[in-house]
C-alpha cells in the first residue's frame, strides 16, 4: 500500500509540474503552488514555511521529497521503469559504498560557487531547475509542434478548437545543455538507479543528512532476515547491505520497492527506534576538506561574447551593451544571485520576450533568462514572470508598479533612422510607445523625427520591436544594471478638429 500511495502521489505531482511548464493556454494561471514546493526555490526566495515543512517531512518520514515531490527524481524512476520493461533480463541492483567525499564535495563546490556569485553551477545541478530546462527546451517545442499539427488538421474541417503557436527553439546553447542533462541523467538512471541523487544532486545530499535521523524508516528485522539479498537487488538507491542487515538512511529515498519483495516480511516502515550505523557516513570534516580544496572557485573564463560589428555605409550598430533583466528583478546582481534558470518564466511569458542567455551575463549567468524583443515586446500590463518566479529572483509586481518599473532605457540612433536616411516619414516607434517616451518632433521638409525622453521610458521594447530600419534598428533598449523607477507620464489629449464637409 505504501508503494502504491507513493506512485500515485509521484505521478500526479510529476504530471502537474510538467504540464505547468508546457501549458501555454493559462489553465493553471500564473499563481500556482506547483513551483513553490521545491526546496532550492524555497531557499532562494526565503519561503520559511515551505522550507520548514520540507525539512519537517524529511525528519519525520525520510526523503519522500526525493521520491515523490522532486520531478527529476520521478523522471529517473520513469526511465528505470521503461528500461526494465524493455530489457530481456530483469535489472538487479546491489549495495555500493557511499561516495561521501564526492557527495559533500559537490555540495561544497555548489555552495561556495553560489555565494561567490557563480550561480550557473546551482542552475545546472538543482534538480527542479534542471528538469525545467529539459521540459522548456526539449519537450515544449515538440509539444507545440504537436499542437500545430492538430490545429492544421482541425482547421481543415473548419474546427478551430486548436490554434497555431510559435514552436521554435529558444536557445541552441540551452537546448544542448537540456539534452545533455536529459541523456546523462537518463543513462545513469537506467544503469545505476538513483546514483545521481545520491552522488551529484546537492538537494539529495542535504536532505540525506536530515533523513539519516528521520523518525519513520524502512527497518530490517534481524531475526526474520535470512540474508537472501532480494531487498538489495530491488533497491534503486543501492543503500541496503543485506549481509550486515543495515540500511544507509542518507541515501534511502523511501521508494518502498524493497518492502514488497521481502519474502520473509523482515522489512517494515515504522517508528521503532534503532541505533544508527555511523559507519555509513564519514565525518563532517569531509565537507570542510572539500570546501577548502575548492575555495578557489572557477574564475570567469570567458568574457561577454559581444559581437563587434563594423560600421557600414555610415550606420551605427544597435548591439545592446547592457543585457535586460526581467521587470521586478531589482538589479542584475540580485537577479543573478537568486535565479537558478528553471526557465518557468521563459515558458510562461505570453509575449515571448524572455529567452535563456548565452554569455550576455557572463559565464556565471549562463542560461539565466534575459529580455529580447525579436518576437514581441513586454506587454505594459503583464506581470506573469513576476507572478510565477519561485526563487524571488523576480519579485511580484502589481500593474501599477509595473507601469513605473524601468528595466531599460530607449536609445535613438539618428544615423539608422529611415527618416534621416531616406527622407521619408515613419513614426512607428512613437505610435507603439505606451508611455510616450518617444515623440515626433519637426525635422525638415515637413517631416518629423523621433525624440526620446528616457525619464518616462520603462524599456518595454515596443519601439525596438516595430522599428523598420535594417540592418540596424534606429531605436533599441539598453538594460538598467539597477532597475529604476520611471516618472509617471501624462497622456496627451487628442485634439478634435472640426472639419466641414469632407475636409479635402
Amino acid at each position: 500500500m505504501l508503494k502504491k500511495i507513493r506512485l500515485i502521489v509521484s505521478l500526479v505531482l510529476f504530471g502537474l509540474i510538467t504540464f505547468y511548464f508546457l501549458d501555454f493556454t493559462g489553465v493553471f494561471g500564473t499563481h500556482s503552488w506547483l513551483q513553490r514546493i521545491q526546496l532550492v526555490p524555497a531557499l532562494l526566495s526565503l519561503s520559511f514555511i515551505i522550507i520548514a515543512v520540507l525539512f519537517l517531512l524529511t525528519f519525520l518520514f525520510g526523503r519522500i521529497y526525493c521520491s515523490s515531490i522532486c520531478p527529476m527524481g520521478v523522471y529517473q524512476d520513469i526511465v528505470g521503469w521503461i528500461i526494465r520493461k524493455m530489457a530481456k533480463r530483469k535489472k538487479r541492483f546491489k549495495y555500493t559504498r557511499p561516495k561521501t567525499i564526492l557527495r559533500w564535495g559537490t555540495l561544497g563546490v555548489t555552495a561556495i560557487a553560489f555565494f561567490a556569485g557563480f550561480t550557473v553551477l546551482l542552475g545546472i545541478l538543482d534538480p527542479y531547475s534542471a528538469y525545467g530546462k529539459m521540459v522548456v527546451n526539449v519537450f515544449k517545442p515538440l509539444y507545440m509542434a504537436g499542437n500545430n499539427l492538430l490545429a492544421s488538421a482541425f482547421n481543415h474541417f473548419d474546427n478551430y478548437m486548436f490554434y497555431k503557436v510559435d514552436a521554435s527553439i529558444l536557445s541552441i546553447s540551452s537546448l544542448v545543455i537540456a539534452l545533455l542533462t536529459l541523456l546523462i541523467i537518463g543513462f545513469i538512471a537506467s544503469k545505476y538507479g538513483r546514483l545521481w541523487c545520491n552522488t551529484i544532486c546537492p538537494v539529495g545530499t542535504l536532505l540525506g543528512l536530515v533523513g539519516r535521523f528521520s523518525l519513520f524508516k524502512v527497518r530490517i528485522d534481524e531475526i526474520k532476515c535470512n540474508h537472501c539479498g532480494v531487498c538489495a537487488t530491488k533497491c534503486k538507491a543501492s543503500c541496503i547491505n543485506s549481509s550486515e542487515q543495515s540500511i544507509d538512511y542518507t541515501r534511502c529515498v523511501d521508494c518502498f520497492d524493497c518492502i514488497g519483495e521481502c519474502r520473509q516480511h523482515a522489512l517494515s516502515y515504522n517508528l521503532r527506534v534503532k541505533k544508527v550505523d555511523h559507519s555509513t557516513d564519514s565525518s563532517k570534516r569531509n565537507f570542510l576538506i572539500a570546501g577548502a580544496i575548492t575555495a578557489s572557485v572557477v574564475p570567469k573564463v570567458f568574457a561577454d561574447a559581444q559581437a563587434v560589428v563594423a560600421n557600414a555605409n555610415g550606420l551605427k550598430s544597435d548591439k545592446r551593451k547592457t543585457p535586460i533583466t526581467p521587470p521586478g528583478s531589482i538589479s542584475r546582481a540580485h537577479f543573478q544571485n537568486k535565479c537558478t534558470s528553471c526557465h518557468l518564466c521563459v515558458s510562461k511569458c505570453p509575449s515571448h520576450v524572455l529567452k535563456p542567455s548565452f554569455m550576455e551575463y557572463g559565464l556565471e549567468g549562463f542560461m539565466q533568462p534575459t529580455v529580447y524583443f525579436e518576437k514581441g515586446f513586454c506587454n505594459f500590463d503583464c506581470t506573469v514572470c513576476s507572478d510565477v518566479c519561485p526563487n524571488g529572483a523576480i519579485l511580484p509586481l502589481t500593474k501599477e508598479k509595473k507601469h513605473l518599473t524601468q528595466m531599460g532605457q530607449v536609445v535613438f540612433i539618428m544615423e539608422n533612422c529611415i527618416v534621416y536616411r531616406e527622407d521619408t516619414s515613419c513614426g512607428a516607434c512613437s505610435e507603439h510607445c505606451p508611455t510616450q517616451a518617444i515623440s515626433m518632433v519637426p525635422y525638415k521638409g515637413g517631416l518629423t523625427i523621433p525624440h526620446v525622453n528616457t525619464a518616462i521610458c520603462v524599456g518595454c521594447g515596443g519601439c525596438e520591436y516595430v522599428c523598420p530600419a535594417r540592418p540596424y534598428r534606429a531605436v533599441h533598449i539598453e538594460g538598467d544594471v539597477i532597475q529604476q523607477k520611471a516618472k509617471p507620464f501624462v497622456e496627451k489629449k487628442e485634439e478634435h478638429i472640426k472639419v466641414d464637409n469632407f475636409g479635402f
